[in-house]
């Protein structure tokens, strides 16, 4: 990843480039006034050269905070912290199309995906679409096989499989990972078949993506993330209210009519009579529905480690989303979004909430069901975190990280996320540097330390 200072040396010859027309200026105003300081147009043509000119530097610096990830003190929410607990996870994402009124609610299984298109020419620049929070330029289009539930019941034998393709909104992208969608059918009408449409944000709410409680009458919480069955049935009565709203991730009784508000009452006490287990965080079969290796993203690895960080103190950090907000503006690799990000201090003094607007890979959020950790880079003053997104997406098993032994057996690190911390840290304090998922203690840098990152793997 590049350095803050590359990434604004960059956006000032850039802006230099663009804002050559104020030095233009600039030189003939001066030539002019030397040569004739009584006169106005010199005056005119210096000014304008000069404001050009100073435009340089700020928009390089402004640009450079849009690009580099760095989160510093004027990012922390007021008092230090949102009202959102450890657990939750709040998102906003594009809403779906408008439904028909004789369409059911049902869920799907999804048996395999894959990306038909994506392929957005956008560069590295940020495209905004005014309004548009999924433009077809930015917003996959996913081959999708699935199996249509079209009865409260899961019986294979009511069961029916489809295949289509359809635009997934980027925040939506982990539902299908995790396998379980929310689908609008259409009845059979004018001898054509029954019509299939994924509904996303309730798609990702199904499948864990968001998290989800509700507070009764008494003012008891429960939680009903993945808690499939009743989740879909808060669905239906939803939609048959017109709309339920949250607030955050949770859904209070006490503010709903009492008509709806009864019919969930019904749903909790049921729930509290014969418990929902849990469904897994991803249904089986996730290879076949694996979509990071084909959408883009920076690759996980262990990471770079600059020498100068390393020595002066410099030490790596987690933190999770508590938010994230869908917004109209893209770069190729992922949407720019509005994130809560709750970062623990390396130090161990209590977390604090930073809000920060954030380009997210979309080969991330293919698994943001699974985790919403981040890993950040700390500055040695402890002043600034930067996102390392290649580090972050190892430890969120975007990629599969491996090491070699010195005498060359291979350990897979798949689900060991705090394993590979581990190894982060160690690489990290030693200065070593691994720009790779695969981390190979044969090499003649770590030999030196090759025993002790083999017992981190223990």
């Amino acid at each position: 990843m590049r350095s803050h200072t590359s990434v604004f040396v960059g956006q000032l010859l850039l802006a230099t480039v663009c804002c050559s027309a104020g030095l233009f200026f600039l030189f003939v105003g001066y030539g002019a006034w030397s040569d004739a300081p009584g006169r106005g147009w010199p005056v005119l043509v210096l000014g304008s050269g000069l404001v050009i000119t100073l435009v340089i530097p700020v928009a390089a610096t402004a640009a450079t905070r849009q690009m580099f990830p760095r989160i510093t003190r004027r990012h922390r929410v007021k008092g230090g912290r949102t009202s959102c607990e450890d657990g939750t996870f709040v998102m906003w994402a594009p809403k779906s199309q408008q439904d028909s009124t004789q369409a059911r609610l049902a869920r799907a299984d999804v048996l395999e995906a894959s990306v038909s298109r994506y392929r957005p020419d956008g560069e590295s620049t940020f495209t905004t679409h005014y309004g548009n929070y999924t433009p077809d330029e930015f917003t996959a289009l996913i081959k999708l096989g699935l199996r249509v539930h079209d009865a409260e019941d899961t019986d294979a034998a009511t069961a029916f499989e489809v295949t289509g393709e359809w635009r997934v909104p980027s925040l939506c992208l982990s539902a299908i990972t995790a396998g379980r969608l929310v689908v609008l059918v259409a009845p059979a009408t004018h001898g054509t078949g029954r019509t299939v449409t994924p509904h996303w944000p309730r798609s990702a709410l199904l499948a864990g993506t968001r998290t989800c409680r509700v507070t009764d009458l008494e003012g008891r919480t429960t939680i009903v993330t993945r808690r499939v069955e009743r989740q879909l049935q808060q669905m239906r009565i939803s939609r048959e209210a017109g709309g339920v709203v949250m607030n955050g991730d949770t859904i209070d009784l006490r503010r709903l009519d009492p008509h709806t508000a009864a019919r969930y009452a019904v749903l909790a006490d049921r729930d509290r009579t014969h418990p929902e287990e849990q469904a897994p965080v991803s249904e089986p079969g996730e290879e076949a529905r694996r979509l990071a290796d084909q959408l883009p993203g920076q690759q996980g690895a262990f990471g770079s480690v600059g020498r100068g960080w390393s020595r002066r103190g410099g030490v790596l950090a987690r933190a999770h989303f508590l938010e994230l907000r869908a917004r109209t503006t893209f770069q190729d690799h992922g949407p720019v979004l509005d994130t809560v990000l709750r970062i623990q201090p390396p130090d161990g003094t209590t977390p604090f909430d930073a809000a920060r607007r954030l380009t997210v890979p979309m080969n991330y959020l293919t698994a943001l069901h699974r985790t919403k950790e981040v890993v950040l880079s700390v500055s040695p003053s402890g002043a600034s975190y930067d996102v390392d997104w290649a580090r972050t997406n190892l430890l969120a098993g975007v990629t599969e990280a491996k090491v070699i032994t010195p005498d060359g057996r291979e350990l897979p690190l798949a689900g060991r996320p705090d394993t590979i911390w581990t190894l982060m840290n160690l690489l990290a304090s030693h200065g070593l540097s691994n720009p790779s998922p695969v981390l190979d203690l044969r090499r003649r840098r770590m030999r030196e330390v090759a025993g002790i990152l083999l017992d981190a793997c223990a």
